[in-house]
């Protein structure tokens, strides 16, 4: 049996961590786009790349973004609404229903579009696009176009892509 001290530790861990992210819902509820980065950075950890853009109401939680494992986020990328990125799950063969998983790693000017779902360990190269509705069970290469379930190889993208995502606005 679990001491009082342990079973008081494990409370005040899983406490804080709700509250973590309630704190982070109430953050993408800011309509004022800079005070939501500098929240973000300075107050939830949360690395940020230059001319990133969270649009308000923005959500963070396990089955949005989970970053339990570590999430990595190119430069101009574009995340579509209610995407899922897993990096943990469970395995269904273990004994114990242990979790298994990874870090997932987006590239830079990849398009993640609505509905898509990308599990653990998983790459999505640059330049790549995840069609809408879409569940990502393996690796992406670069400049490819990935879609259905499972995602499969499509089309190739340009590699000639020049555009910077500049989503500003003082309310958004």
């Amino acid at each position: 049996m679990l001491s009082y001290r342990i079973r008081l530790r494990n409370a005040v861990r899983l406490y804080w961590t709700g509250f973590i992210l309630y704190f982070a819902f109430l953050v993408g509820r800011i309509p004022v786009h800079r005070i939501r980065i500098l929240c973000y950075k300075h107050i939830l950890g949360v690395r940020v790349g230059r001319g990133t853009s969270w649009h308000w109401r923005c959500r963070f939680f396990h089955c949005f973004l989970d970053g339990r494992m570590g999430i990595d986020i190119g430069d101009n990328t574009n995340i579509g609404g209610n995407v899922q990125i897993y990096t943990l799950e469970h395995d269904p063969e273990s004994t114990f229903f242990e979790t298994v998983g990874g870090r997932v790693t987006i590239g830079s000017r990849v398009y993640i579009a609505t509905n898509s779902i990308v599990l653990p360990g998983v790459r999505v190269g640059e330049g790549a696009v995840i069609a809408a509705g879409a569940v990502v069970t393996k690796d992406v290469p670069p400049y490819c176009v990935y879609g259905g379930v499972p995602a499969r190889f499509i089309s190739e993208r340009s590699r000639d892509l020049r555009y910077e995502l500049k989503y500003h606005l003082p309310f958004q």
